[in-house]
């Protein structure tokens, strides 16, 4: 794929208040308001993205503008930021409609359930009813997906990505028998460390220490990320984490046989969070299931080095089911 075509992609940011939380929402493409857009272009299916664990939406925006190429542009790839994780910079508006049910607080918005209601609140506030889904699920963003098919049967998804998916025995993981001890029992340790650490941490400092990370990581942002460095987001994330390692721990294969249909499943051949065993067991109790196993050594964190690749293979995926369903806009982005 071309770069230069990439940057052309529109990428929109806005931060909305969801469950009564700060959401930041990036939004591939020229369509930033499905509800008030009445124009013949207004697209009839929406890419929905939601990320792993930290949910930093901006670190998705180059899959999502990869992916939003792939499929020619005429769908609106958006990307969920998950609540607590990023804060509104100062000068930033944050939108709330009047009477707006997502201003009402939703228990325990932090914590597993209530990031999963969280994503629910957005999809029933900002996408019109007969607007069909895409759910693209990445790491324990992929149970927030399969939570979301069992609890709002209503939304019209047609198909789910669960790309390296954590829906099972996460804390008996490589990775999670490591991240347990840290996010269940010493939780309250790494709050008062990095409180103590990064709170009178000048701004310019946080900038300089980003900056820094992002160019050994050779990764780029075109949005602020100064959240990977707030407090307030860190203790989220670990206390998001805390509750994947004791909640994911038995695959829900009710919800899965049901779906069955709409559901792919990739896993990693070098994934510390879910091991090739899992892929194994489920692919036994699912054989007539779409469940792929890599074959190009992708890391669990696909979307720093070979977001390209996954966009490709998505689209890829998603050709026949575009084709089938009647969600061709009559217009599209030049």
């Amino acid at each position: 794929m071309n770069s230069e075509i990439k940057e052309e992609v529109p990428v929109h940011e806005e931060f909305t208040l969801c469950g009564g939380v700060e959401t930041q929402v990036l939004k591939c493409g020229p369509w930033t308001d499905l509800f008030n857009d009445q124009s013949a272009s207004r697209p009839k299916l929406l890419i929905f993205i939601i990320p792993g664990n930290p949910g930093f939406s901006t670190f998705y925006v180059p899959f999502a503008k990869a992916l939003y190429s792939s499929v020619n542009r005429r769908f609106p790839v958006w990307i969920i930021s998950h609540a607590g994780h990023v804060l509104a910079p100062k000068d930033k508006k944050i939108l709330a409609a009047s009477g707006d049910p997502n201003a009402q607080e939703i228990k325990d918005i932090y914590g597993l359930r209530g990031q999963v209601e969280h994503k629910l609140a957005f999809l029933r506030t900002h996408v019109p009813k007969e607007t069909k889904l895409v759910v693209i699920g990445h790491s324990i963003g992929s149970y927030m997906a399969l939570q979301i098919l069992k609890h709002a049967p209503e939304l019209p998804i047609i198909r789910s990505f669960l790309l390296f998916p954590t829906i099972e025995r996460m804390s008996e993981s490589p990775n999670g028998r490591i991240a347990t001890p840290f996010l269940c029992w010493l939780r309250y340790a790494l709050y008062v460390s990095t409180y103590l650490l990064l709170k009178p941490c000048p701004e310019t400092v946080k900038s300089w220490l980003i900056k820094m990370g992002l160019q050994r990581m050779n990764v780029q942002s075109e949005f602020s990320v100064l959240s990977v460095l707030e407090p307030f987001c860190l203790a989220n994330i670990a206390y998001l984490g805390g509750q994947e390692m004791v909640q994911v721990v038995k695959r829900d294969n009710e919800t899965i046989k049901e779906h069955l249909s709409k559901l792919t499943f990739y896993y990693g051949t070098i994934d510390p969070w879910c091991p090739t065993e899992y892929y194994e067991d489920i692919k036994k109790d699912f054989p007539e299931g779409d469940i792929r196993l890599c074959e190009k050594k992708i890391a669990h964190a696909f979307i720093l080095r070979s977001y390209q690749e996954m966009a490709d293979m998505v689209a890829d995926w998603l050709k026949d089911d575009l084709s089938k369903a009647d969600v061709a806009t009559s217009g599209s982005e030049d």
